[in-house]
């Protein structure tokens, strides 16, 4: 029987996921990050820290609450009563990654309360049956570049490290999308030449990210499944994705369902403040307000932290942007 601990604390990575061709199969971990705090209690309560989680719901709706109980449920323990703690930096709806961290830090914070008796390999599955694709879970659970799959039942995944030289620049729009409304523009079939397309050019950005050939991404990471029909939901996107490298960048797509725009950069570049101009600017010819940051491939996922420490919550959230 699992022994119930009296807190749990997990940090969680924002991801990017399709890097343009690998359509609900590739993903990458970004240093932009979530905390959550779990604890047993009489009385469920929330307490939700920073702008990001404006709006979201602070009673038994909360997703995290019900990942956790799924957690429970599967491991055999009853914990109805829980006081969760959240602080977040990844933006709501945006294309970063925000619903699967939310999921993985769920999953990984109950399962540290419960002395952790799901495997890895497991609370993938979990996370991946609920955001429905195993991309962006994938890259919060295990950090650094994934390629995964999903049949329904389990999903499988193989862990690249990513290029020490690599650098992505996300173009941030002020407006939400949301992934339901993202996939209704696409179409429900694909002919030949446009799968084998996207076959083709995810298999050659997989090679050229695990061999280092940063040369082969920006050819690489061109699409035709889903960026094609996307392209009016983001104003301005379609010549930041054909243009980008002519400008410095590496390659560049759309970050999952989008609005954000990832644009992939050597950090040994000279040309990375022109690059920032240009996605800046492009922007602002479109009529579109961003917020543009750079970021580095995170190479940890999800992080459990051990019982001796006992900083205040947002103590040690504090230190640890501020360091």
């Amino acid at each position: 029987m699992p022994t119930i601990g009296k807190v749990s604390r997990v940090k969680i990575p924002a991801s990017t996921a399709n890097l343009g061709p690998g359509f609900d199969t590739l993903g990458m971990a970004l240093s932009l990050y979530a905390w959550i705090e779990m604890k047993p209690s009489e009385h469920t309560v929330f307490h939700l820290y920073g702008e990001q989680l404006e709006g979201v719901p602070g009673d038994k709706s909360n997703l995290i609450y019900q990942v956790a109980q799924q957690v429970f449920e599967a491991a055999g323990v009853t914990i109805p009563e829980l006081e969760i703690s959240m602080y977040s930096d990844i933006p709501l709806t945006r294309g970063l990654g925000s619903s699967a961290s939310a999921i993985v830090g769920a999953l990984a914070a109950a399962n540290a309360l419960i002395g952790s008796p799901l495997s890895d390999a497991k609370l993938f599955d979990m996370a991946t049956s609920i955001e429905d694709h195993p991309d962006n879970v994938g890259a919060s659970l295990y950090g650094g570049i994934v390629t995964a799959i999903w049949d329904g039942q389990h999903a499988d995944c193989i862990r690249l490290e990513p290029d020490v030289n690599l650098e992505a620049l996300v173009v941030i729009p002020h407006f939400q999308l949301s992934t339901s409304k993202a996939r209704q523009v696409l179409p429900s079939e694909f002919g030949m030449k446009d799968t084998v397309y996207n076959i083709s050019h995810s298999s050659l950005l997989v090679a050229a990210l695990a061999t280092g050939q940063l040369d082969k991404v920006a050819a690489a990471m061109k699409d035709r499944v889903h960026q094609p029909y996307r392209a009016a939901l983001v104003p301005g996107m379609t010549e930041v994705l054909e243009d980008a490298h002519k400008h410095g960048a590496l390659g560049a797509a759309l970050s999952g369902a989008g609005p954000t725009l990832l644009v992939l950069a050597d950090r040994r570049s000279d040309r990375k403040a022109e690059l920032e101009n240009y996605v800046t600017s492009k922007m602002q010819e479109a009529g579109i307000e961003s917020t543009v940051m750079w970021l580095r491939p995170e190479r940890n996922g999800v992080k459990v932290y051990n019982g001796e420490d006992v900083l205040p919550f947002l103590d040690m959230i504090k230190g640890e942007t501020e360091s």
